[in-house]
């Protein structure tokens, strides 16, 4: 297993980017400017806490930021959520946005509880 050194190593911050990039993406055209400037923001949320948590101090700032990112993840999921009802993309690449947003909500959470348990 590879050593993490920088945030950049952290499989769920890579993860993040993509689906950041992804959002970016698949919205670029949309003419609904506030719901665009807010799924973005959500999306782009998710790595920035990780990588803001894993430069601090302590575990408990990074376990914090890890909270925060979850919570965003979570608020673009909802994003999407209500995308795909308003058919503002399209259903497959909505359940599929969605179901990376569930997976890396629990690969966020793992890293908590690790982070709870190994490092006090």
């Amino acid at each position: 297993m590879k050593k993490i050194e920088k945030f950049e190593d952290l499989i769920i911050w890579q993860r993040s980017m993509d689906l950041a990039v992804d959002i970016y993406t698949h919205f670029k055209s949309l003419k609904d400017y506030s719901f665009k400037d807010q799924i973005q923001r959500a999306s782009v949320s998710v790595p920035a806490n990780i990588s803001e948590g894993f430069e601090r101090d302590s575990n408990k700032e990074f376990i914090r930021f890890l909270f925060i990112a979850r919570a965003s993840c979570g608020e673009c999921r909802t994003f999407l959520h209500l995308a795909k009802r308003l058919e503002l993309i399209e259903m497959d690449l909505a359940e599929d946005l969605i179901k990376e947003t569930i997976e890396l909500s629990s690969m966020i959470y793992g890293l908590i509880k690790t982070r709870k348990s190994r490092f006090k």
